[in-house]
């Protein structure tokens, strides 16, 4: 018989095997084949970790930022030199396909280059003598030991946007990966430790909700960085903050895409289903309701329902498909569900993709494109955010009715508009409430150098991840004023 593999937590620079006796099967989604089994790791695990990193950041915080990313630069070139395994291994833990998994791992790539200029980013301001022989200067300190709890569906890339950063700064840190894939992080750790980065300056802990609290409730915690649902984000946010902690939680989304009818259709087309289905719809910032405006609406929707019938499902590994599976038969059993109650709302089944028959991989949690016309607003299908590769269609006259219908949602990661206006993209820009916008643009993902950005219930705390954000998030400024008179001067 076959010995699983049990894995380890990375803490003070040494793998440890978990002294709990409650491990998680890890399944290829594909497959449906046991590929490890993680840890639930206690809380006395957690408090190790932390003690780690906080005796490493004596030191750490005192190295030189010019030093420090040092490591960064040797890790982003073991990242490029180990970039087609690590693509792998994300497509047979999580589910996507290779090429998007290549594509997590280029953005998590471009965050570690962006962190490398923090001696840039990272400095402060001075002005002379706001007073007569009084100077007065703002400086950036690093917290302390930080953390992230990180989501399922982009294990190599989210991690990103918060790790590089905190490092760069001075803090050092504890990643929660999520136990649904935690075997793309055994991997970076592996690099990380190539890297010669300090004992303790970064650690592993794997686990689940007793995990996540124990890291919640550590008093020397001093900062959090999640991304998952809204319900989760509240729950973490609100423990986090009550203890004083800094927090930035990324929550769910319910993300729109508009069509206007001066839009080029066939570009819309392939983009929208690019949006909506790619990574099978788990992104938070999938397009998960179309709304046509006005001669729009039968050409899209005739449109987009043919190219999601004719969306390769399969393998992530397999040359050729174009989707790939949901992460666990839990999620594939809650989405048809949410499906099924769209079309009792209502709303008309124009592509079903429930209990899709993918030759070889029968067990496997697959489902196809789907869509759903004449969504009624009000309706919970309309609200709910699905994490899956379902397209809700909307019809509205005019471009305020469809900013209006943005705008009434509870969540605000991403709204989309296609068009050939300069004005409507102008006016839409303007007015939409979402933190991050597309024009003739389906996933609005903003580069490294930009802040990831939500409003409303897509994000809870004040600085996001990524960029300047991320390098003010993971710093504390600190205000001196100074008095040097010359007759004191002299006296030394």
């Amino acid at each position: 018989m076959k010995t699983l593999n049990k894995l380890p937590n990375y803490i003070n620079g040494e793998w440890c095997t978990s002294a709990t006796a409650n491990y998680l099967e890890v399944r290829n989604p594909a497959t449906v084949e046991v590929m490890a089994q993680v840890p639930l790791s206690t809380a006395a695990e957690v408090n190790a970790a932390v003690q780690a990193a906080a005796t490493a950041f004596i030191s750490w915080r005192r190295t030189p930022a010019t030093e420090r990313v040092q490591y960064l630069f040797k890790l982003k070139n073991l990242l490029a030199e180990n970039f087609e395994d690590l693509a792998r291994t994300i497509t047979q833990e999580c589910g996507k396909t290779l090429a998007e998994s290549k594509g997590e791992m280029q953005r998590a790539i471009e965050n570690v280059e962006v962190a490398c200029g923090i001696p840039m980013m990272i400095q402060g301001t001075n002005s002379e003598d706001i007073a007569r022989g009084i100077d007065e200067m703002m400086i950036r300190q690093p917290l302390g030991v930080c953390a992230a709890i990180c989501p399922f569906n982009f294990p190599g890339m989210i991690p990103f946007w918060f790790l590089p950063y905190a490092l760069a700064c001075g803090n050092t840190y504890i990643i929660k990966p999520s136990e649904k894939v935690p075997l793309t992080m055994q991997k970076i750790f592996q690099l990380l430790e190539k890297t010669g980065l300090p004992k303790g300056v970064v650690n592993l802990v794997n686990g689940a909700k007793e995990t996540v609290d124990s890291i919640l409730d550590n008093p020397q915690v001093r900062a959090i960085s999640f991304v998952g649902s809204t319900p989760v984000a509240k729950y973490i946010y609100s423990r986090g903050a009550a203890s004083g902690k800094r927090m930035q939680c990324q929550g769910g989304a319910k993300n729109p895409i508009i069509i206007l009818p001066d839009a080029e259709m066939e570009m819309t087309t392939r983009i929208a289903a690019d949006s909506a289905f790619g990574c099978a719809g788990q992104r938070c910032l999938a397009a998960s309701l179309a709304v046509t405006v006005g001669a729009a609406q039968n050409s899209f929707t005739e449109a987009i329902v043919e190219t999601a019938k004719k969306r390769i499902v399969g393998n992530g590994l397999d040359q050729n498909v174009e989707m790939g599976t949901v992460i666990s038969a839990e999620s594939q059993k809650r989405i048809e569900g949410l499906i099924q109650k769209g079309h009792e709302e209502g709303a008309k089944l124009l592509v079903d993709g429930r209990k899709p028959q993918i030759s070889g991989y029968e067990k496997g949690y697959f489902i196809r494109p789907t869509i759903l016309d004449n969504v009624n607003p009000e309706s919970k299908i309309a609200k709910t955010e699905i994490f899956g590769p379902v397209l809700g269609l909307m019809h509205v006259d005019t471009i305020d009715e469809a900013i209006a219908l943005v705008n009434s949602g509870q969540y605000g990661n991403m709204a989309c508009l296609f068009t050939t206006s300069g004005a409507a993209a102008r006016k839409f820009r303007y007015e939409a409430e979402a933190g991050n916008i597309g024009i003739n643009i389906g996933v609005a993902a903003p580069m490294a150098f930009f802040p990831f950005s939500g409003w409303k219930e897509s994000f809870f705390g004040d600085l996001h991840g990524q960029g300047n954000h991320a390098v003010e998030f993971f710093t504390q400024t600190k205000v001196v004023v100074e008095r040097w008179r010359d007759d004191w001067a002299r006296k030394f």
